[in-house]
């Protein structure tokens, strides 16, 4: 495989190596909401049919007829399913399997918040989130993969997180899981490189959507990225799917986001710790023992 260099230094797939959007089927989970939605509309006027994931079922039905008003030659399968449950995934995986046949490009966008600190977390909470964010990726994953590898093409775009590249105070379930995602996208980029499957993570920081709301830190979660650095769905989407193009292996929506991002890894890791300690010791005095017990957790875009 062919490798060049983008303007902004990232490594990209040369060639005619793309992931097969056009025409292609593309799965998306967490499509009812958020980044999710938008990707499905971004990638309507392209896809020959979209199998769209999630767990609200009305939402997904909406999406739907939304997606086919305007693109009547789309083909649209909506499947609710619960990603935290392993035996519901391989059901839809199934259901998929029979109703659209092999799957040219996986987007892994689900994901599931919490902000509480570690000795004030709620097991119940943090079980799903770990199921969702990290085994039910990697069960997707080693489900569609393989085909792919067997037809030599084929796409996986993960959604990541700047959470998932350095320390995120009161949150460490939930920026454990995308530590786990930058981990493993990078790998299964490096163990299918040649294959012509095309991997991509895009690790965002604040967007607009239902993601900060049901993880119970509206307004943005604490300790992570300034709220100026916030950008919408769209353009998120938007420029994921300009990276997933490309074959660029990690993309950073925002331009703003993208220079601070770019500069994280100058800091030292120790500045890191101290930045993440001061800002759980604030939310510790400020909120007491009983606010994140009591809050309810949720999934965004699921």
């Amino acid at each position: 495989m062919l490798m060049a260099w983008s303007a902004d230094g990232d490594v990209i797939v040369a060639g005619n190596a793309r992931p097969p959007v056009d025409d292609g089927v593309v799965l998306i989970t967490g499509a009812s909401a958020g980044i999710g939605r938008e990707l499905a509309v971004q990638l309507a006027p392209r896809a020959r049919m979209l199998v769209l994931l999630a767990r609200r079922a009305g939402r997904l039905e909406e999406l739907r007829a939304s997606l086919l008003a305007r693109h009547p030659r789309l083909q649209v399968l909506t499947v609710p399913v619960d990603l935290s449950d392993e035996n519901d995934v391989e059901r839809a995986l199934a259901g998929a399997g029979e109703q659209a046949g092999a799957v040219d490009v996986l987007v892994n966008n689900a994901g599931v918040g919490d902000q509480a600190l570690a000795d004030q977390a709620d097991w119940t909470r943090v079980r799903t989130m770990l199921r969702t964010n990290v085994l039910a990726v990697a069960q997707l994953t080693t489900a569609l993969v393989p085909g792919m590898v067997q037809r030599g093409r084929g796409g996986v775009l993960n959604m990541g997180s700047g959470a998932g590249l350095t320390v995120m105070p009161a949150a460490a379930a939930y920026s454990a899981s995308k530590h786990f995602m930058d981990g493993f996208s990078e790998a299964l980029r490096a163990d299918l490189s040649g294959t012509g499957v095309i991997v991509t993570q895009v690790c965002p920081g604040p967007v607009d959507s239902e993601f900060d709301q049901i993880a119970g830190s509206a307004g943005g979660m604490t300790g992570g990225p300034p709220p100026f650095l916030r950008i919408s769905a769209a353009q998120c989407a938007r420029e994921a799917l300009a990276g997933f193009d490309r074959g660029v292996p990690l993309v950073f929506p925002g331009r703003a986001y993208r220079i601070v991002m770019r500069a994280l890894p100058l800091l030292p890791r120790e500045l890191s710790r101290r930045q993440a300690a001061r800002s759980a010791t604030r939310i510790r005095r400020t909120t007491g023992d009983a606010t994140h017990r009591d809050r309810p957790g949720g999934q965004a875009g699921a």
